[in-house]
């Protein structure tokens, strides 16, 4: 696999994920670890409450979306490092059998003055139904490292014996 830098990423580049059907049992277990409201932990309870049955935790959707790129290798062998979120709006409810997939577009790149190794790029974050309605939506911030500069000397070597 090969790695990317913030060189090579352009503002515009899209990607979309493998789908992820939600499951009650998960539904129950993340509400009951994170988020104990009862439309997250108690189906009974849940068809009485304000959405009229089960539906997944907002921080669960996000640990899927979280789940969803980071197995995707969007940068290959690159060590990234996750520096944030913007603007995180749970759209639509999402419940036990939906399946969901992240699409994301890169709308930004900045170099970081005082960091000259490193820059960062924000992406705007899609978790997408079966229905193509957007449940879920942030703006991600990632650092990612710039392409290390190599002295002319090792440059020649390398090229010379193929490495």
């Amino acid at each position: 696999m090969t790695r990317r830098y913030l060189e090579d990423l352009q503002v515009g580049e899209t990607w979309t994920s493998e789908s992820l059907t939600i499951e009650a049992d998960d539904v129950i277990e993340f509400g009951r670890k994170f988020d104990p409201q009862p439309f997250h932990t108690d189906p009974d309870a849940a068809r009485s409450g304000p959405f009229g049955g089960l539906i997944a935790s907002g921080w669960h959707l996000a640990s899927l979306s979280m789940q969803l790129c980071v197995k995707a290798r969007l940068f290959g062998e690159t060590p990234i490092v996750g520096v944030g979120a913007d603007e995180l709006r749970w759209l639509q409810p999402v419940r036990p059998g939906d399946t969901v997939y992240v699409k994301r577009e890169l709308v930004e790149i900045q170099s970081i003055p005082d960091r000259p190794k490193r820059g960062v790029a924000k992406a705007r974050i899609d978790l997408i139904n079966q229905h193509g309605e957007v449940v879920m939506r942030m703006y991600g911030l990632t650092s990612i490292p710039r392409r290390p500069v190599v002295s002319g000397c090792f440059r020649l070597l390398t090229v010379a014996n193929g490495w």
